[in-house]
């Protein structure tokens, strides 16, 4: 799904893909110098400004805009619609997509903070702030940038593209005006000075770790495609990469110039004139801001694809704006508001939360190759370019992790433990429904058609519903739970016109809406399979209403509304509905491993915690009827008592 180029489209792509890529030489530099403890050498500058050249060449364009961007899943980018398309190839594919979607969700917490704080700590060339003052400022910005995203994408887009033109073009026009006091930095665009450096200094692994910041945001750009589309990143890139590739060669003019010297500033500021400081620093501070919007759409956008493909617990996704491509789900941006705000307050300070920045994102970009190179091998056929594909940007991100390992205990840690959280919780809810359709015990529905008669003839039980409704996860119409087989007979029994057993098949494609029908019993039962896309909104409540009253003009059910009936927006009568959703706890009477036990009752407790099956099926929750059954997983011994006298 190629979205139409516009001036607006292309605005908001600038607004929302480029904040995190775009805002890069805030600290890249700096952080390059901090290596050398702030000492100017001429092979450092060359050799580093060529590192950056080539790594936003070859892993942001070649890697993800030119390769990566073209494996789109109907429109839609992100690690886990790369898994979608390559998980039928082998079910091992499952680990790095968990990895790498946690891996990103983790270093979407840090981004914010460290971009933030980069341009607010600029404040200080200017005015006499002290570090809490700066954390005050920090906080109160994210706050209302967090505030602002249930307002949709859309909004936020229109009001930042504009803003992210103008530090673009302040990026192009400070690069270029130090570009002409010393042209010769252009050597560095040569690899031969970025390689001599790498096998030449004593300090190489460090500043790997630094010129690899220059890229962080490329993971995010995947994910942000389904909001702005292919092609509005394509034409935009081109322009980003341009402004980028000049404020880097003008940084470095600057510091060549000064070749000796020991610089504690941070350079990016230090090429404004005087007099453009204060403004260049109010910039860089809402194109700071602008950052952390990538990473927020992309988390969002990962987190829903994650649910829909059942690995991740079930949460609200809203759609703020008319396109589905923008959605806001809240749980997922408190939790990361406050987590921001948590790296803030421990951090404190840029150049310590750079120490802890981009290890997560390495691993991110390792898992995305793994899973790209079995796409261009399996699903487009091109054996030899999956495999130099694999190998090229193996090779460079290894180096990258490797030099990024270094900053494990400088705070790296701190995204590797949310990281881990994330594969774990993941791994609960992967295994923990692998556990239960081990188990799953499933009853043909025909063996019942008696049953189903005599209950329904039976007048001293009353009428419980016109339309009862129950959830199945069978995709095969002739068989359904035992425990739903128990709820009707058993457990209450439930007399009813009609019965219907609905089971939902998500789809590896985002948009499809689709279902079909079986007839169980003529008049009486029957099976539906709704067919949605893994970004369509699940609004059983309505699906199921057009449906029955398609079938109620075809034939297929014959209802007679009652002359007191009255329709609705000019639509039949199908009468009552019930909904009977059951929730499930673990019996005492099952027979589990320890490890099992544990997985099985963690999964039920985040259930009961996240949104409820009633709203995430989008059912009027007046027609709902919670029943509890137990799970019983396996068999104990059963004991036989004795009678005696």
């Amino acid at each position: 799904m190629n979205k139409k180029i516009t001036v607006a489209s292309l605005l908001v792509a600038l607004g929302i893909v480029y904040g995190d890529i775009g805002t890069s030489p805030l600290y890249v530099m700096k952080s390059m110098l901090g290596v050398n403890n702030g000492y100017v050498s001429k092979e450092l500058i060359l050799g580093g400004v060529s590192l950056v050249f080539w790594t936003l060449t070859l892993q942001t364009t070649i890697k993800y805009v030119m390769i990566t961007l073209e494996a789109d899943n109907k429109g839609e980018g992100g690690i886990f619609s790369l898994y979608t398309l390559v998980r039928k190839n082998a079910k091992w594919l499952i680990v790095p997509a968990v990895i790498g979607g946690s891996t990103l969700l983790a270093d979407g917490m840090i981004t914010p903070p460290v971009t933030v704080t980069s341009a607010i700590e600029g404040l200080t060339l200017v005015f006499p702030i002290e570090t809490k003052g700066i954390i005050i400022i920090v906080i109160s910005i994210l706050t209302v940038l967090f505030m602002l995203q249930r307002f949709g994408t859309d909004v936020i887009g229109k009001v930042f593209g504009p803003m992210m033109v103008i530090w673009f073009l302040m990026l192009l026009i400070l690069g270029f005006s130090q570009l002409m006091q010393y042209p010769s930095i252009l050597k560095a665009l040569n690899p031969y000075y970025g390689l001599h450096l790498l096998f030449t200094s004593p300090r190489s692994v460090y500043i790997l770790g630094a010129v690899f910041l220059c890229t962080t945001g490329a993971e995010a750009l995947y994910s942000d495609l389904g909001h702005c589309g292919k092609k509005n990143i394509h034409y935009t890139w081109v322009f980003v990469k341009v402004c980028l590739v000049v404020n880097y060669l003008g940084q470095g003019a600057y510091l060549l110039l000064r070749e000796g010297k020991v610089i504690d500033s941070n350079p990016f500021f230090l090429i404004m004139p005087s007099w453009f400081v204060v403004t260049g620093t109010m910039i860089a501070t809402i194109a700071a801001i602008i950052a952390s919007q990538a990473l927020i759409t992309g988390s969002f956008t990962l987190v829903s694809e994650a649910i829909k493909l059942n690995m991740f617990p079930k949460l609200q996704v809203r759609y703020p704006n008319d396109d589905k491509g923008k959605i806001y789900i809240p749980a997922v941006n408190y939790l990361l508001y406050i987590g921001c705000v948590l790296l803030v307050l421990k951090f404190q300070k840029s150049e310590n939360m750079e120490a802890a920045y981009g290890l997560a994102i390495t691993i991110t970009m390792l898992m995305t190759t793994i899973l790209l190179s079995q796409y261009l091998s399996h699903n487009k056929n091109k054996k030899i370019m999956s495999k130099i594909v694999f190998i090229i940007f193996m090779i460079i991100e290894v180096s990258f992790l490797y030099a990024n390992l270094f900053k494990f205990i400088h705070g790296g840690y701190v995204t590797i433990i949310i990281s881990g959280a994330l594969i774990f919780l993941m791994y609960i809810w992967i295994y923990g429904t692998k556990i239960r359709k081990r188990f799953n015990e499933y009853a043909t529905i025909l063996d019942f058609k008696n049953h189903l008669k005599s209950l329904k003839e039976d007048e001293e039980l009353p009428l419980y519903a016109t339309n009862l409704v129950y959830l199945t996860e069978s995709q095969n119409y002739k068989e359904i739970e035992r425990k739903i087989i128990y709820s009707i007979f058993n457990k209450q029994p439930k007399r009813a016109k009609f019965y219907w057993f609905i089971n939902v098949k998500v789809t590896d494609e985002p948009y499809t809406t689709s279902y079909s029908v079986q007839t169980i019993v003529p008049n009486e039962a029957f099976s539906i399979q709704f067919i949605l896309g893994f970004r369509v909104d699940q609004k059983i409540n309505l699906f199921l209403h057009q449906i029955i009253q398609d079938l109620v003009k075809s034939g297929e059910v014959k209802y007679t509304p009652k002359d007191y009936m009255v329709g609705y927006n000019g639509k039949c009568v199908v009468g009552d509905f019930k909904f009977v959703l059951l929730e499930e706890t673990l019996s005492n009477e099952s027979e589990l491993s320890r490890w099992d036990n544990f997985i099985t009752s963690s999964k039920l407790l985040i259930k009961k915690i996240t949104v409820s099956p009633a709203k995430w099926f989008g059912i009027d929750t007046s027609v709902v009827k919670i029943e509890k059954v137990p799970i019983i997983i396996g068999n104990k011994e059963t004991i036989t008592l004795r009678r005696i006298d």
